[in-house]
């Protein structure tokens, strides 16, 4: 559904985000992954050729396709569930970049699979983002992943195939004629709104909506960050507030779609920072298993605002990747329970060890799910000398010129 141009485009793009994702330069002999769903062959082609050109060593992985995948999860005994691939540790400790080309054959095979099966799949791999993360904490790895357009994306979200591609190409500015420079303006706009938030001393956020009134704390050392390269497209500025200081009522208005579950209407509330269900159009049950998959899938590890004047995604996509950047006519705000970030400490990555993590209050999952509110919504700063500042409103920061860099005390690097 892509043009050979812009798979070439999106090649370009996607070696930029993973480039600007590990701020350090790569260099000839590094070794990147790329991992690959079948669908996506043609853009994996384009990437593997730009790699060697650029001296690279390509390590190419195949994700399962629907019919294996299901037929693993139903088959597969609790010790094969947990079976760790020899080699993959020695990879993942090596790696210094990583692209993932995302083209889903079905979104739903895995629906009728309990839970708790894949729950035990992802935990017994844990360790490999672990690794990953420790890597690019002292940036020796970068990573960015991208979505082509399947039939199954195009039909589970409601568009034709036509206007799904139609909406990547768009919001990946696979229609521009300098994409990466097109990315760069944007990169450089959000640096200005992650400036102007970072400058401020806040005490808590209070978010507000026709259904939601939640308090979050983004407790001590934190920083926004986003648009950094690790998702192409990516248009939302996010941090990883102190978990255990969550307290309201969440609403997900917009549908959402995991492990081959659909979702609607999801309602938390958040009590000294545990999340209960308290609600839900479709698929309350499933929440609350993801909910019980460890002592932190319940607890918020990432909050996230999206400028509707940033992102130039208008549908719902049926897929987290554009659904959490939607721009639309409110913007969007989303959480995401269970892992946060550590690349959202402002301090010295090498310092966040794992008792620091803890002590400030960085929460720990094997689950990172994003719930997305779409609805018309206010943000209130409130600053620790007792005053307040409303940042977002009407779907936008209310930064006056967003395109404006804003140089304030305690400005961070890159993201």
């Amino acid at each position: 559904m892509l043009t050979d141009i812009q798979l070439e485009k999106y090649a370009e793009v996607l070696f930029w985000g993973m480039q600007k994702a590990r701020v350090t330069p790569l260099a000839p002999g590094d070794i990147v992954l790329v991992r690959t769903d079948i669908a996506a062959m043609p853009l994996a082609e384009k990437v593997q050729a730009l790699l060697l050109e650029r001296g690279l060593n390509p390590v190419l992985r195949f994700n399962p396709p629907s019919a294996l995948e299901k037929g693993y999860f139903t088959l597969a005994g609790e010790t094969q569930l947990s079976f760790i691939v020899p080699g993959d540790r020695e990879l993942y400790e090596r790696l210094d970049g990583l692209v993932s080309l995302l083209a889903p054959d079905s979104i739903t095979h895995l629906k009728d699979v309990p839970p708790t099966r894949i729950a035990t799949f992802s935990v017994a791999r844990k360790y490999l983002r672990d690794i990953l993360d420790r890597r690019e904490a002292v940036r020796q790895f970068g990573w960015t992943l991208c979505l082509m357009p399947t039939s199954a994306l195009a039909e589970n979200s409601g568009l034709s195939e036509p206007d799904y591609a139609a909406q990547i190409v768009r919001a990946a500015y696979l229609d521009d004629q300098d994409p990466v420079a097109a990315w760069e303006r944007v990169f450089l706009q959000a640096q200005g709104v992650k400036n102007w938030l970072n400058a401020m001393d806040v005490d808590h956020y209070h978010v507000q909506s026709a259904s939601t009134d939640l308090q979050i704390h983004p407790g001590q050392h934190r920083r926004w960050i986003g648009v950094s390269g690790h998702n192409i497209p990516s248009f939302e500025l996010f941090l990883s507030p102190d978990h255990r200081l969550t307290e309201g009522v969440y609403h997900a208005d917009q549908p959402s779609y995991r492990s081959g579950n659909l979702v609607r209407g999801v309602t938390l509330e958040f009590r000294n920072g545990k999340a209960r269900v308290t609600g839900a159009e479709q698929g309350q049950d499933f929440v609350r298993a993801q909910l019980d998959m460890d002592p932190g899938a319940s607890r918020l590890g990432e909050f996230s605002l999206t400028d509707r004047r940033f992102s130039r995604i208008s549908a719902f996509m049926a897929h987290t990747l554009f659904d959490e950047n939607f721009g639309g006519e409110h913007g969007n705000c989303h959480v995401a329970v269970g892992a946060s970030y550590a690349d959202t400490y402002a301090g010295d990555p090498a310092e966040l060890t794992e008792e620091r993590k803890k002590e400030l209050g960085f929460n720990d999952s094997a689950l990172h799910w994003d719930l997305v509110n779409t609805e018309p919504k206010k943000v209130t700063a409130v600053l620790r000398d007792g005053t307040s500042e409303v940042i977002y409103a009407d779907g936008m920061f209310t930064l006056p010129d967003p395109a404006t860099p804003h140089r304030g005390p305690g400005a961070p690097g890159h993201r």
